[in-house]
Formats: C-alpha cells, structure tokens, sequence
C-alpha cells in the first residue's frame, strides 16, 4: 500500500474537511449558496441570468417591503434576493400584500425589464412558500 501522505500526517476523513471548510466560510456566503441551491432545485431562473423584457420565473427570500406613496397611485416594493443578485417587485395600486414581509420566501413570475440598471417585475404572478426550497 503507497501513501502520498508525509511522515507524522494524518489523512482527515472528507466530512472533517467538508465540516472545516463549512466552518471558515462566512455565514452570508453560505446563505447565498443556499439560496441559489434552492433557485436551481426549483427550476427557476438565477436572478443575475435574467434578460431585459424577458418572461421568467425566480424565487427568493424578501429582503424589503417598501411602500412608494404615488399622488394617484401607491407602489408596493419588495426586494428579493437569490444569492445572485436582487430583483424588484413592484406592485402597482397596492399598499400591502399579507405574508410578504421581510424573510417571507417567494417564487414569482413575469416579464423583466431593467429600471436604472435593476432588474424588476411590475405586477407579477407570486406565490408565497412556507419553506425555503419546497
């Protein structure tokens, strides 16, 4: 039997390395890796691939819920986040959504188009899940 390994060294078993690896990793990279596991196991779009007037489906965690007072029409705003990039939710006419507050994981669907370089999605299809990733 031939070993690579130097006199004196041990070889750490793989979950030891995978364990220590995990441990030196700061805790917002391993949240991004998280959540863009979640956007390619539920078959959506990652939010930094999405194409201006392009149909698409994504998913992520809300990061804010902004209301922009309009003199005729309010804006609800959220910000969802994938571990790519952020995406902007407007809905028009709306002052609230119940279940969407910071945190809430959603999946949505509709048209992209690109507002001061964000990508954004104004009225679009959603659809609030209890658990990230199912």
């Amino acid at each position: 039997m031939t070993t690579d390994l130097r006199p004196g060294e041990s070889r750490k078993p793989r979950f030891l390395t995978r364990l220590t690896s995990r441990l030196a990793t700061p805790e917002s990279e391993l949240e991004d890796r998280e959540l863009q596991e979640d956007t390619w196991r539920m078959g959506a779009t990652p939010i930094a691939a999405l194409a201006d007037r392009s149909e698409a489906s994504v998913c992520g965690a809300v990061r804010s819920v902004t209301l922009r007072p309009r003199v005729n029409v309010p804006a609800l705003v959220v910000e969802l986040y994938d571990g790519s990039k952020t995406l902007n939710l407007i809905w028009l006419g709306r002052r609230r959504i119940g279940g969407i507050v910071p945190g809430t994981y959603l999946a949505v669907h509709g048209r992209v188009t690109y507002k001061h370089g964000i990508p954004t999605i104004f009225n679009p299809a959603y659809e609030i899940k209890p658990v990230r990733g199912h």
